[in-house]
């Protein structure tokens, strides 16, 4: 693996909690409008609904639209689903700006900046530029260099986006780490070249929850439960701390 030269993630779900920080925002409105609801269960739907209207059901779909413009659109699907009648427009809002709120997993901090010690470390993502510097802002998260599909204009896992992302880096698919939480993005970064690394998020749903990640049809290079692992796996030393 020595002739890697660049890690890029995908964000939505291997860097963000998404389900904790969309629950707890839904569970707030639904108190203050006296509405009970499993709202694990509708943030779970929601996010659903986004993926595959971003997506659109065809392997050459390009959509005119970004991430939170979907999210917009489908939590008032969602809501209506769900019998949701008293949520208002100004609620609408507020859960998409609970995506750029958005907390990113413990280990993501400390363990990204020791990646970043020795590699390139780029976002490869579907979400939008401004909810990348928006959360990442927050988090204290640095970035070499932010590759959101909305400008590239082929989204994951479209095999372009993995292939412009190399070339704006300089470099072969080869030496590029495609580092998710979701096999299909592997699987599709691994068919135009790319290293793997697989990280788990069993939480990323919620307890008890599965969502549409998509099956893996090749063997991860790197399997870890962690960022802090993946640094181990590749030898990186701890940070050291300045006292």
């Amino acid at each position: 693996m020595s002739e890697i030269k660049a890690l890029t993630f995908d964000t939505g779900g291997t860097i963000l909690d998404w389900h904790s920080g969309i629950t707890a925002r839904l569970a707030e409105i639904g108190a203050r409008r006296g509405i009970e609801a499993d709202w694990a269960s509708v943030t779970n739907a929601y996010r659903r609904r986004s993926l595959a209207r971003m997506t659109g059901g065809a392997p050459d779909f390009q959509p005119d639209f970004n991430i939170d413009d979907v999210h917009r659109e489908q939590i008032e699907i969602v809501a209506q689903e769900y019998g949701l009648s008293g949520f208002t427009s100004t609620d609408y809002d507020t859960v998409v700006r609970a995506w750029h709120e958005l907390e990113c997993w413990p280990d993501v901090p400390n363990g990204l900046s020791r990646l970043r010690s020795k590699y390139i470390v780029a976002s490869l993502t579907i979400l939008s530029f401004r909810l990348i510097v928006d959360t990442c802002k927050s988090a204290g998260i640095v970035w070499d260099a932010v590759f959101s599909c909305e400008a590239i204009g082929f989204y994951k896992t479209r095999p372009e986006a993995y292939l412009r992302a190399a070339k704006w880096l300089q470099l072969d698919p080869a030496q590029c780490l495609m580092v998710a939480a979701h096999p299909a993005d592997l699987s599709a970064a691994s068919r135009v070249g790319y290293k793997t690394a697989f990280v788990s998020r069993p939480m990323e749903w919620g307890r008890g929850g599965t969502g549409p990640t998509g099956k893996s049809d090749v063997t991860f290079d790197y399997s870890v439960g962690s960022f802090e692992e993946l640094a181990d796996a590749l030898n990186i030393p701890p940070l050291k701390v300045v006292r």
